[in-house]
């Protein structure tokens, strides 16, 4: 909202702008910073993009860089504004700022999202290299932990003077105030240490390892470097045979144990004739070498192998579709539903993003595959038959 305030008509954004000028003017005429070509550019605050995971890290950084500025055109609005809603609304987001815990907010999203920007700018690369992205994964559960352990003085101490600068009110971290989620008739109360560095600070980061640990568990990063094993660019360089037979022992039902034992030496072969081959050098992706294989009729000489390399082809690991998986969600959880359970939205994420598969499948066997599940009091309606002529 606060961007959207600010940046909602040219004339606030050139107000934005010429407070920025001023303010680098001064600086360089008082000696706070110095000149050099390409420093100092005009800048703005960043809007957030929905499938861009990095755009929040750069609106936070802006938004930190021009607190000031950002407080004086809000200020301009609140007394100047021609709309009255606009400028009620302008003085409410001047007085939520400028309280302790968005400013302690502010800080700990500044760390926690400055720690996990570069691994999604990672994940996010077309031509990603798997295995330092799993290495990256490792360094920052590991960091968000020791962050957790050992940040919360400097977070205070960082956020305690930035607040001083700007005259805004830091609370006793002695002081009482009444519990959250408990009605005020309770009397219940807690320390503002309580409040911020537990209900706050441990909270954020603890939800952050536990989706960190969720979403890249031991078993999924060592399936993901098993698989990179198949890359063939820079001339099958990070080919390892000792991850693909992992690979084919975690898939035990698309291996027996003697698939798995005639596939020790396939790969052996499969490998070096890849890497003696000028057309399979050339291949830029996964993808375009099971094409090769096809078209060489090479995938018949290494059934498992291919059968492999299709397995990796099928898994979910492409970062596109996650990004369209985030724009989707923007459809499914409105506001209107933004109480849809984890589970129902992933769901429904999966029968938008894979519409045209589920297309094809016909209505009446989905009906009769629920109703098979268990008795029901209601039953659902046939489909309505489509006569042609």
């Amino acid at each position: 909202m606060i961007v959207t305030m600010v940046s909602a008509s040219c004339k606030r954004k050139d107000a934005l702008l010429q407070k920025h000028h001023e303010k680098i003017v001064w600086q360089l005429e008082n000696g706070e910073i110095l000149k050099g070509r390409g420093k100092h550019q005009e800048t703005t605050l960043a809007s957030p993009g929905d499938t861009r995971w990095g755009s929040h890290h750069r609106t936070l950084i802006r938004l930190y860089q021009m607190w000031d500025l950002v407080i004086q055109v809000l200020h301009a609005i609140s007394h100047d504004g021609e709309d009255a809603d606009d400028r009620g609304k302008s003085s409410g987001l001047m007085k939520s700022m400028e309280v302790f815990e968005f400013v302690l907010i502010l800080h700990l999203m500044l760390k926690v999202l400055g720690l996990t920007n570069d691994l999604s700018q990672a994940l996010q690369q077309k031509d990603q290299n798997i295995v330092s992205a799993m290495n990256m994964i490792v360094s920052v559960k590991s960091l968000l932990q020791q962050l957790r352990d050992d940040g919360w003085e400097a977070l205070l101490a960082a956020a305690t003077s930035f607040c001083i600068k700007r005259e805004i009110p830091v609370p006793s971290m002695d002081e009482n105030i009444p519990a959250r989620g408990y009605p005020r008739s309770s009397r219940k109360m807690v320390s503002c240490l309580h409040h911020y560095k537990v209900e706050i600070f441990n909270d954020v980061l603890d939800r952050n390892i536990a989706e960190m640990n969720n979403r890249f568990s031991e078993t999924s990063t060592r399936l993901l470097i098993c698989m990179a094993s198949l890359d063939p660019r820079d001339s099958f360089s990070r080919f390892n045979h000792d991850n693909l037979l992992e690979l084919a022992s975690m898939y035990s039902v698309g291996f027996d144990p003697e698939e798995q034992y005639h596939l020790d030496g396939q790969l052996k072969i499969y490998i070096d004739m890849m890497k003696r081959s000028d057309v399979f050098c050339c291949c830029g992706s996964l993808a375009n070498l099971a094409l090769k294989l096809v078209e060489t009729k090479e995938h018949l000489h290494f059934p498992l192998v291919y059968r492999l390399i299709t397995l990796a082809l099928t898994l979910p690991v492409a970062m596109a579709s996650v990004e369209r998986v985030f724009s989707a969600m923007n459809i499914i959880k409105t506001d209107l539903r933004n109480k849809i359970a984890d589970d129902w939205l992933n769901d429904l994420m999966i029968c938008y993003v894979e519409r045209d598969i589920f297309a094809g499948i016909d209505d009446k066997k989905i009906i009769e595959h629920f109703h098979s599940l268990r008795d029901r009091r209601g039953h659902l309606p046939n489909p309505p038959c489509i006569l042609t002529t």
